[in-house]
């Protein structure tokens, strides 16, 4: 090697007889996780038209509330025909039972203390559950009674991210990418992907199918879970500035008293998530031997349900979702997953579309639950 009388320090990257040292890696520290959809799993069928519907049934309600106390033996229930005769009856909050012998105008006529038990006071807003039917021995069969099935629906929604790659470009060495146009695609999916957790979760839906002029979007969970709303200090729901175990176990209670599965997944974002981590920070206990410091629930396990505690960014600050897992599906349109289309081309680069058309199933809400106002 000749001589040049520079020494290696005093050289630039300018200089053509010095390499660059680039580091041939490109990394990407923008947000692109998706636990939520992780969570979920590819859905087990396809939507097959851009209005999905799905059907919903539920059997007959067996409990009310008293609207009104009459006199000793009569009650005005919210709604008189979940009632038979020969029902009995028992009373939130007391140990009385009631026989049903006559339901007429929209009140119930009853023998109080049947069974012995003891008489206690019928009061306006007092829950009444029916234990069961005792029919007669020989009786002529009652009233066939039945519930409707609901049809339910969702739009499907369409997520487009263009791509464009020069011939130049794709012509020419690049540092870190062998393929210039396929790193393209790679990043638009991934930003795809979270554009579609996030509608998942906050989406609102466009109630119309949509057309060249009006775009079509779907409903995310916190516009579809309408019944288990829990405000925090509202309807003696319990308050407070940060989530509590107590709110959470209630809220978990209410869904358990009204659906045959049980909430599975529980998704908050940052904030929430340590206020869970902190449930279990008065009983945490560390040795001189400990060389972790561990600060995390992964898993909460109630008397109604294990739920898994996932951490999504699109989570609102305050809020809480409450899932049962095997009620959610996040599906493509037939044949409409997420996948490169080109397009035709019109000068000196390669252009296509990443597309994909997606919808949310969300099977009986009152499956689910949303825990809200929790302050900033």
């Amino acid at each position: 090697m000749a001589f040049t009388g520079k020494a290696t320090y005093t050289a630039g990257a300018s200089l053509p007889e010095i390499a660059e040292d680039v580091s041939d890696l490109v990394t990407i520290n923008s947000p692109h996780e998706t636990p939520l959809l992780d969570a979920i799993g590819d859905a087990p069928r396809v939507a097959r038209s851009t209005v999905h519907e799905w059907l919903e049934d539920s059997l007959l309600p067996n409990s009310d509330v008293v609207t009104a106390a009459g006199d000793a033996d009569t009650f005005t229930p919210g709604d008189a025909g979940r009632f038979r005769v020969g029902d009995l009856l028992r009373f939130e909050g007391n140990t009385e039972v009631a026989l049903v012998t006559a339901v007429a105008g929209g009140t119930v006529d009853v023998v109080r203390g049947y069974g012995n038990t003891d008489v206690a006071t019928i009061e306006a807003d007092q829950a009444v559950h029916i234990i069961g039917n005792a029919a007669l021995e020989g009786g002529d069969a009652g009233l066939a009674r039945f519930t409707v099935r609901t049809r339910q629906q969702n739009y499907t929604q369409i997520f487009s991210s263009t791509v464009s790659v020069s011939g130049s470009e794709l012509a020419v060495n690049q540092i870190g990418v062998r393929d210039e146009l396929a790193w393209q695609k790679n990043l638009r999916t991934r930003e795809l992907l979270r554009d579609l957790e996030n509608s998942v979760i906050n989406g609102v839906g466009s109630n119309t199918p949509g057309n060249a002029t009006t775009r079509r979007t779907m409903r995310g969970l916190l516009s579809m879970i309408e019944g288990n709303q829990f405000t925090v200090g509202v309807d003696d729901f319990p308050g407070g500035p940060a989530l509590t175990e107590a709110q959470l176990n209630l809220a978990l209670r209410e869904i358990w008293k009204q659906s045959s599965g049980s909430v599975d997944l529980i998704v908050v974002g940052g904030r929430e998530k340590r206020a869970i981590n902190g449930f279990v920070a008065t009983n945490r206990r560390f040795f001189t031997a400990n060389e972790t410091y561990k600060d995390m629930v992964a898993v909460y396990e109630s008397d109604f349900g294990t739920c898994r505690v996932l951490l999504s960014r699109y989570v609102p600050t305050g809020t809480v979702l409450l899932l049962d897992s095997s009620r959610v599906a996040v599906m493509p349109l037939a044949g409409r997953s997420f996948g490169y289309v080109p397009l035709a081309r019109t000068g000196d680069a390669e252009t296509g579309q990443m597309l994909g058309e997606y919808t949310l199933e969300l099977r009986n809400p009152s499956a689910h639950g949303v825990i809200r106002g929790f302050m900033a």
